[in-house]
């Protein structure tokens, strides 16, 4: 009887560690979707010797937000041809550093949206990049929503964009990376503004959750995300397997969107974004690239950015 007291005292006080250990995993995690870190801007397009106007403009919602506008060359000639750029989360409108002690946990790599907004504007077209709410320089409303809410962002960047007289309303197109292209998908049904899109990693909450957690907490994965969920849904947040990407693809109405997609990420899934293209009206492909990790399909766009071009000189017109 001893033996086993002392048994069941050593599973209860290892249960009890097990426990906490995912309580205090699951709060960290939460509060990342809740809160997350803000980075801080580390270049401008004038270090590329791009010309360029800090902006604000307010989100369809009201939410302040903050951005460059970057205009084309005075011998351009794409018409007031006009590209959004969105970015994903935790990043900014620079992309990701992938500095902190999560990257080096996860494996995140550097992303350079400059880099992409760079080869864009040689081809002559006038870019918008901007920090979505709870990111950036732009202004807090929590949570963070994966692209349900920050649809009010881009559709705020329109109505800006829809002001400035060397902007061709009829030829604005957007590139968004995983929370920015959820941000597109959301948008497209609210608006006829946007002419073309690129779509590169859009995924479902729920998915990217149940992926990441099993991808770099294994077992214990499945004991922190429901947990997280739980957290942030007590911060105001919806359930993950509400924010469904695939349902508002279905209005995008006429709005080509070239989706992209790593065969090897870890994280989203390609089932998923095939899903969220069979129910897009006008989808282009998905355009499967060789990946090991997610960050690789994000790096695939910005060395390859004659695919950007290439889709928007077809479609923009």
């Amino acid at each position: 009887m001893n033996l086993f007291r002392r048994v069941m005292r050593w599973f209860f006080l290892l249960l009890g560690i097990v426990a906490g250990l995912a309580t205090a995993v699951a709060a960290f995690f939460a509060r990342r979707l809740i809160h997350p870190p803000r980075q801080r801007l580390w270049g401008a397009p004038g270090d590329l010797g791009l010309a360029y106007e800090d902006i604000q403009f307010p989100a369809q919602d009201g939410i302040r937000l903050s951005g460059w506008f970057i205009p084309a060359k005075a011998d351009s000639v794409r018409d007031g041809a006009t590209v959004i750029l969105l970015h994903g989360w935790p990043w900014n409108r620079l992309g990701l550093t992938a500095d902190d002690i999560v990257s080096g946990l996860d494996g995140s790599k550097p992303v350079d949206l400059l880099r992409l907004a760079l080869a864009l504007h040689r081809d002559g077209y006038h870019l918008l990049m901007f920090d979505l709410r709870n990111h950036g320089e732009s202004a807090a409303a929590e949570p963070v929503t994966f692209g349900w809410q920050e649809a009010n962002d881009l559709l705020g960047a329109l109505t800006y964009l829809n002001g400035r007289t060397e902007v061709n309303p009829n030829r604005i197109g957007a590139v968004g990376f995983s929370m920015g292209a959820n941000a597109i998908l959301y948008a497209l049904p609210q608006t006829e503004l946007i002419k073309a899109a690129v779509a590169v990693q859009p995924t479902s909450p729920n998915v990217y959750a149940r992926r990441y957690g099993a991808d770099i907490l294994g077992p214990l994965g499945k004991a922190v995300t429901p947990l997280t969920e739980l957290m942030y849904q007590a911060a105001g947040g919806l359930r993950f397997g509400a924010m469904q990407p695939a349902f508002p693809a279905a209005g995008a109405g006429q709005t080509p969107v070239l989706f992209v997609q790593g065969d090897g990420d870890r994280w989203g899934s390609p089932q998923d974004v095939a899903e969220m293209a069979a129910r897009t009206p006008q989808a282009h492909g998905p355009l499967l690239t060789e990946s090991v990790h997610r960050f690789d399909g994000y790096q695939y766009v910005i060395d390859h950015p004659e695919t950007v071009t290439a889709f928007f000189e077809e479609q923009l017109v």
